[in-house]
């Protein structure tokens, strides 16, 4: 069985569309969860900083994917004013896996049902290599920031 197919589901399905766009970042599978930034940052041993969050919001209740520096909180009245939407909140979490197709603590960048609005945020830049989540709690490829914003189709917006 090759690693791809030893992965979760949701998380085979995030490896692919990372082959499909040509990413060499490959889904790996962690012992442990990585759930929080900080967990992801001590199992991977990088800074907590290059750990790429995937943050789901409601922006005048449309989905908005917020991809943030492990080391930032998004401030929604902020991001709100500078995205010109009238109202940010988090997203419950049915509500984020019916936009992603994945639970909170795992959201990739990729791999959702329909797009998603994406917002990067501009710090995660300062990293040579930033960490995603690759569908799962326990799962994780890394990337670039400029990956990170192609891969999306993503807007730069600082969210803190």
């Amino acid at each position: 069985m090759d690693e791809v197919e030893a992965l979760p589901e949701r998380s085979r399905r995030v490896a692919k569309v990372l082959d499909g766009l040509g990413l060499t970042g490959r889904v790996r599978e962690l012992p442990a969860s990585t759930r929080t930034a900080a967990e992801a940052a001590e199992a991977l041993g990088c800074e907590v900083g290059a750990i790429a969050n995937s943050l789901v919001f409601m922006a005048d209740e449309a989905p908005l994917l917020v991809m943030t520096s492990g080391r930032h909180r998004v401030d929604v009245d902020l991001l709100a004013r500078r995205l010109g939407k009238g109202r940010i909140r988090r997203a419950k979490p049915e509500e984020v896996r019916a936009a992603t197709g994945q639970a909170i603590g795992g959201v990739a960048p990729v791999a959702h049902p329909a797009p998603v609005e994406t917002v990067v945020d501009p710090a995660l830049a300062d990293y040579p290599t930033v960490w995603a989540a690759g569908g799962t709690p326990n799962t994780v490829f890394p990337l670039t920031h400029t990956e990170l914003v192609e891969i999306t189709g993503g807007t730069e917006v600082a969210v803190g």
